[in-house]
């Protein structure tokens, strides 16, 4: 099934991704640590620091998944009333995610976010069914007879979860895992400084250029349709349209530019086109491959 008739479907255990990418910045148990913290003034500056250095990148999530196929449905599971899970709304309901609340642990229950997302799940299924890929971003084994279940009914399941919080019997369930530390974009851990700051806004919050947005979303196509097909030098067109599902604002008329061929060398520093022959292809730029 090539990535053009595929459907995909993406369901995040959303507190389980933030507590579990805090952890790998600061240290294990460091959300266990600071969770009081945290809930009494998340804007207390120390905190605020760590918590912005924590930010998880939802983009890159959604684009890995929007690499297998059109995303039919993206939903998000959180108590969405928590201000740390709050400062994500925007950036997901820009993105078409459906946020489900759900109610404080004390109240709903321990797993709750796995019940309601694993019923959802396997009724979407039944609901639609030309649905071709699952893919769960969480790390418990809470979520392994649903990763079997999807399989039985023909799903195939990818699993996305934080290095060193997900259980392996998780990763086994799945037909393809990768951790989120991986995705294109996702930069690597660095702690938190314990500095007071200088500046109100995060520098991993700042918005960036749309130049500059554009080149990143680039170098992730490049990079993700590398990994799928494993081929050094690949379609233009597969790439371009790889870039519209990850982000269907995309145009390169908008950004300047008459063609996507002309949008691709105007970033050198990312790719390297090759048009020598009828099919024009292009490949990531040797000092970023």
């Amino acid at each position: 099934m090539s990535a053009q008739d595929a459907r995909v479907a993406v369901y995040l255990d959303f507190d389980n991704i933030v507590m579990s990418w805090y952890d790998r910045v600061h240290g294990r148990n460091a959300y266990s640590r600071d969770r009081q913290r945290i809930a009494a003034d998340p804007s207390e500056p120390e905190i605020a620091a760590r918590l912005a250095e924590a930010t998880v990148d939802v983009g890159a999530i959604i684009d890995y998944a929007a690499s297998f196929g059109t995303l039919v449905l993206t939903r998000a599971y959180a108590d969405w009333s928590n201000p740390v899970n709050a400062e994500y709304r925007t950036q997901l309901v820009a993105r078409a995610v459906d946020l489900v609340q759900l109610f404080p642990a004390a109240a709903y229950a321990k797993n709750g976010a796995d019940i309601r997302l694993a019923v959802d799940t396997v009724e979407d299924m039944f609901r639609l069914p030309d649905l071709s890929h699952v893919v769960i971003v969480a790390g418990d084994s809470d979520y392994v007879p649903l990763a079997q279940r999807c399989k039985r009914l023909g799903r195939i399941v990818v699993g996305v979860g934080v290095a060193g919080s997900t259980a392996k019997s998780l990763a086994a369930a799945c037909d393809q895992f990768d951790s989120y530390d991986s995705l294109p974009g996702v930069p690597t851990p660095v702690p938190a400084k314990k500095t007071e700051q200088t500046d109100a806004t995060p520098t991993r919050r700042r918005k960036k250029k749309e130049p500059d947005v554009a080149a990143e979303l680039l170098e992730r196509a490049l990079t993700l349709e590398h990994v799928r097909t494993d081929d050094e030098w690949m379609h233009l067109s597969a790439v371009k349209n790889l870039m519209r599902r990850m982000d269907p604002s995309f145009s390169e008329k908008a950004l300047g530019h008459r063609s996507f061929s002309d949008f691709v060398k105007a970033h050198p520093e990312v790719a390297e086109l090759d048009e020598s022959t009828n099919i024009v292809t292009v490949r990531l730029s040797p000092s970023r491959a």
